[in-house]
């Protein structure tokens, strides 16, 4: 299965991303599920490639960020944003972010009208 740290990203991604109807609870199949989770792992993963790569060669301070990231309905990124955390912090995320895209198509059912779809999770950075 996934890292505890991966699981509960991908809880936080769920309970976050989609919007809800008044008094609705969000409705995700096993494909979106693993669709979310798939992309969470791939930028964790890629924060763990890049971990051991620093430009100073000095290991970086961790710690966690809250980001939202917009990934269009080809599963190219869209776009980037820190919600909580250092910049610097949010940097690196960023960069993770980016080494991991593109992503898989996202399924239509996460997909908004005008085409994307939004997750917004905790990133641990170590």
């Amino acid at each position: 299965m996934f890292p505890s740290s991966v699981r509960s990203s991908v809880l936080a991604v769920m309970m976050l991303a989609l919007p809800l109807e008044a008094g609705a609870a969000p409705r995700v199949d096993a494909r979106g599920k693993a669709w979310v989770a798939g992309v969470v792992s791939r930028i964790g993963m890629a924060n763990k490639g890049m971990a051991n790569k620093s430009m100073t060669g000095r290991a970086e301070p961790g710690g966690q960020v809250m980001l939202r990231v917009r990934i269009e309905a080809d599963g190219a990124l869209g776009g980037i944003a820190l919600e909580e955390g250092p910049a610097a912090l949010g940097e690196r995320a960023a960069r993770a972010v980016q080494a991991a895209a593109p992503f898989p198509p996202p399924p239509a059912g996460l997909l908004t009208l005008e085409g994307f779809t939004e997750l917004s999770f905790p990133l641990t950075l170590r």
